[in-house]
């Protein structure tokens, strides 16, 4: 992608590319035609599995008002406990406007770099199941694609566990004859 492409592109989306271009990532933002704000939508729109998703969730630090960046796979749900042992104290919810304001992408959008202020960020072990895993560019339309241990590398982030179990597939019952 050239200057020129890059400035018809949108400027969460020109700052996403500057920061991977500048930490020396191989691959440079694409833009999808459909908006991807779910984990879900970005599977299907990429042609992948849900798990490749590296989807980014803002929480909120009560304690000082920090944001914290959970990335993990698009198939499993964030443990706030586990999240709260690893971040030293009690999070919550991230509401659009404060997402926008610490981030500077809107929810649906947020890149696991080139925040408008570093978060606190952490990155679940689980996606360390793929090989490639897709990451959200700064616009709802924008994605990259790297190697789940790149985020280690692009963001300094610790690889932990911060989710829930995934439920296991329970087998069919038993009927008596």
């Amino acid at each position: 992608m050239c200057g020129a492409e890059l400035k018809n592109l949108p400027e969460g989306v020109q700052r996403v590319a500057a920061e991977l271009q500048r930490l020396g990532h191989p691959h440079l933002p694409q833009m999808l035609d459909d908006a991807a704000r779910t984990a879900q939508q970005a599977a299907d729109a990429l042609g992948i599995l849900v798990g490749q998703v590296a989807k980014s969730i803002i929480f909120r630090r009560k304690s000082d008002d920090a944001a914290v960046l959970v990335v993990t796979s698009g198939d499993r749900r964030v443990d706030e406990k586990k999240v709260e042992a690893h971040v030293g104290g009690k999070i919550g919810r991230a509401d659009a406007e404060f997402v926008k304001s610490r981030t500077g992408f809107s929810i649906g959008g947020v890149s696991p770099v080139a925040h408008a202020t570093p978060p606190v960020t952490l990155i679940d072990q689980d996606l360390l199941r793929f090989d490639v895993v897709w990451a959200a560019a700064g616009h709802p339309h924008g994605v990259f694609p790297l190697h789940p241990s790149d985020l280690q590398r692009l963001t300094g982030a610790p690889v932990v566990d911060v989710v829930q179990a995934p439920v296991a597939d329970t087998p069919a019952p038993q009927v008596a004859a």
